[in-house]
């Protein structure tokens, strides 16, 4: 939560007494403790914790409030100016009817360098077809002619862009689950597209809307590291953008495409394995988990978070506390089928959050309630990996009725396929099978000569299986479990 701490420290004197104020006010006085304890007295959170005589996850929900205090109040900040610049636009009639040919004039050129600082296309067509009007009969017709063409046709790319980051993640999340190549070329082209309309205008924003895609792509898509490298480096990419949204500090889009480019920086750092620099984005995407996830479908694939989180929890070996985690970060989540690839993924994490704090029963629950609310049947190879991730379940609760079903299902899929094609859920039914069995002798030998070869396979599609942790607990966990199913 440093990034709290530092964001709290710079509040002007205005803002800071105005958020501890309103805290105050809405009988949030914990909040504004904290408040007070990180801006006056730079206590350490465990130090609050003890004054508060809260647990760590009353404590993280009381940060995770006052963040969102001190966001709503600073976006609000943002939206004066901008909204007062909308207001006007809406009344240039009463400006064009009742005042001054000159005033009217003087008024529209003020209005246009505002809307330029603020990048509004639309509002900026407004004030453009006004003047040309207002010139018909003076040579400045034409130029003001051409900037309304101009605006209009900008206008124009603008949503273009916006269209094609949108459809641009919506096929990546089908890319992510089936691997095809086809799929692939599909979002090579709509990058090219992007970096197209890009091209057409020098625009800051429809640079920001590239560089969400590009940094994406070279890290999700492209495997080629040469390839992935051409043009401007990825570094590059972000600073650039850094300083646009540092520039244009009032446009409330920046302000919350500022989390996509955190995002962004810690998955570049992972792909890298820079975990150190990683830490330093981390906490701040964590603390937006539900944000994240929910609001900025059209801008990233947010999924990717939470198998970034698993991935992060199992080097660190504190996968055992997602679960606890869970309870405060993803209050906000609501299941969205529609979307499946991202819904997968989610109800994955959860599942895999209650197989790491013994819950089994609980991880069962929810993927069988996702396979029977949707159907997979697009996507058969991750289909086969989320239901040996619900065998797994069955067979650390000792079903070996239900265990015995599901994987006889698991192994009419792979004979349709072929075993090449599902090697690693084959290897991954084989571990299970061999715990399973009423065979007692050498158990934990068995699994243990099967773990390497799982390992060794790698696929280029989700695979939930590949973040279940095979370590000694492991197998001596399944070696424990006095089997009644044929290895």
């Amino acid at each position: 939560m440093a990034k709290l701490k530092n964001i709290i420290k710079q509040l002007s004197e205005k803002d800071y007494k105005q958020i501890h104020d309103s805290l105050m006010e809405s009988n949030a006085e914990k909040s504004a403790y904290v408040l007070r304890a990180l801006r006056e007295r730079q206590l350490s959170d465990s130090k609050i914790m003890v004054e508060l005589d809260v647990n760590a996850n009353a404590y993280y929900t009381l940060r995770s409030r006052l963040n969102q205090k001190i966001e709503e109040h600073l976006l609000q900040q943002m939206e004066s100016p901008r909204t007062d610049i909308l207001r006007k636009v809406a009344n240039l009639n009463e400006v064009l009817f009742t005042k001054k040919r000159t005033i009217s004039i003087t008024t529209l050129k003020k209005l246009e360098k505002e809307l330029q600082d603020y990048d509004l296309a639309s509002e900026l067509t407004v004030v453009y077809k006004s003047l040309k009007k207002l010139h018909i009969h003076s040579p400045e017709y034409f130029n003001y002619s051409q900037l309304y063409n101009r605006h209009v046709a900008y206008m124009l790319a603008v949503d273009k862009a916006e269209d094609l980051l949108a459809d641009y993640f919506k096929k990546y999340g089908n890319y992510f689950f089936t691997g095809d190549p086809v799929e692939k070329m599909g979002l090579d082209l709509l990058l090219k597209e992007t970096q197209n309309v890009s091209k057409l205008y020098e625009s800051h924003r429809l640079y920001v809307y590239q560089s969400c895609m590009l940094i994406f792509h070279r890290l999700f898509v492209e495997s080629d590291e040469t390839m992935a490298q051409e043009g401007e480096a990825t570094e590059d990419i972000f600073a650039r953008v850094q300083k646009i949204f540092e520039t244009y500090n009032l446009d409330p889009l920046y302000y919350h495409l500022n989390l996509v480019f955190e995002f962004l920086h810690l998955e570049y750092y992972n792909h890298y394995k820079v975990y150190r620099q990683a830490e330093k984005h981390y906490e701040e995407i964590n603390d937006a988990t539900s944000t994240l996830l929910v609001n900025y479908p059209n801008y990233t694939f947010s999924a990717r978070f939470l198998i970034s989180k698993i991935e992060r929890h199992l080097r660190n070996n504190t996968e055992k506390t997602l679960f606890a985690e869970n309870e405060s970060l993803l209050i906000d989540i609501e299941a969205e089928p529609q979307d499946m690839p991202k819904h997968a993924v989610y109800v994955c994490y959860l599942a895999i959050s209650c197989y790491y704090a013994g819950k089994y029963d609980q991880a069962a629950k929810v993927i069988n309630a996702m396979l029977n609310e949707v159907s997979l049947k697009k996507f058969p190879f991750v289909q086969m990996e989320v239901k040996a991730l619900l065998a797994l379940q069955y067979c650390m609760l000792k079903d070996f009725e239900l265990f015995t079903q599901l994987t006889n299902s698991i192994q009419r899929q792979i004979r349709m396929f072929g075993k090449d094609e599902c090697e690693n859920v084959l290897l991954f039914l084989k571990i299970l099978r061999v715990a399973t069995s009423e065979a007692k002798k050498e158990k934990a030998k068995k699994i243990t000569a099967i773990i390497p070869k799982f390992k060794e396979v790698k696929v280029n599609y989700f695979a939930p299986t590949a973040l279940i942790k095979m370590d000694d607990e492991f197998v001596e966990m399944l070696s424990a479990i006095e089997g009644a199913v044929d290895a």
